[in-house]
C-alpha cells in the first residue's frame, strides 16, 4: 500500500516541505504615488490650458468688438462737414473742430450688451495736420485684458478738405 500523502485542492496548507507566500494582487505605495503626481501634472495643465484658452477667446472677442466701435466712430467723421477752419483743432464746427490733443470720446451705450466688454474700454480721439486741406485723424481703443495687460487698437484716416479720406487699421 502507497503511504504518500496527498493535499486535496481545497487544503488551506502547504506541504511543510515547500512553503509559500501568498502574493496578494495589489499597487506598492510607490506606484500609487507616481500615479498620483502624474495625475496632479495632467490637471494642471489642462487647468493652465483652459486659462490661455479663455484669454485668448476674450482677446479676440475684444479686438472684434474694438474694430466694429472703431468703424462706427469713421462712419460719423465720414458724414461730418470740413468745417469753417484751415487747420485741425482750430475750427468750430465739422472737422476742423477735432482738438490736436487725444480726447476722450463715450462708447455707445449699444456696445455694452457684449457682457462688460464696452465697459472695460476707452477711446480717444485727436487730429492732426499733414498739409494744407489734409488733416490726420487717430483713433485709439485702449482694454484690460481677461489675464490683465492692457492691449491697445488704432485706426487712423486721412481727411481732405474735398473729401479724399481712408482709413487704415494698424
Amino acid at each position: 500500500m502507497n503511504t504518500t500523502t496527498r493535499f486535496s485542492a481545497s487544503s488551506d496548507s502547504p506541504p511543510a516541505s515547500r512553503p509559500r507566500r501568498r502574493r496578494l494582487a495589489a499597487f506598492t505605495i510607490i506606484e500609487v504615488a507616481t500615479s498620483a503626481a502624474i495625475m496632479a501634472m495632467v490637471i494642471s495643465t489642462s487647468i493652465i490650458v483652459l486659462q490661455r484658452g479663455f484669454a485668448s477667446l476674450d482677446t479676440a472677442r475684444c479686438l472684434s468688438y474694438a474694430s466694429q466701435i472703431l468703424q462706427s466712430e469713421f462712419e460719423k467723421v465720414r458724414l461730418t462737414t470740413w468745417g469753417d477752419g484751415t487747420a485741425a483743432g482750430n475750427g468750430t464746427t465739422g472737422v476742423t473742430a477735432i482738438p490736436t490733443t487725444a480726447t476722450a470720446l463715450t462708447i455707445d451705450a449699444n456696445y455694452y450688451s457684449a457682457g462688460d466688454v464696452g465697459t472695460r474700454m476707452r477711446i480717444t480721439r485727436k487730429a492732426s495736420d499733414v498739409h494744407t486741406g489734409m488733416i490726420l485723424i487717430t483713433y485709439t481703443v485702449s482694454w484690460n485684458a481677461y489675464d490683465g495687460h492692457k492691449l491697445v487698437r488704432n485706426y487712423f484716416t486721412y481727411y481732405g478738405k474735398d473729401g479724399i479720406y481712408d482709413f487704415i487699421a494698424l
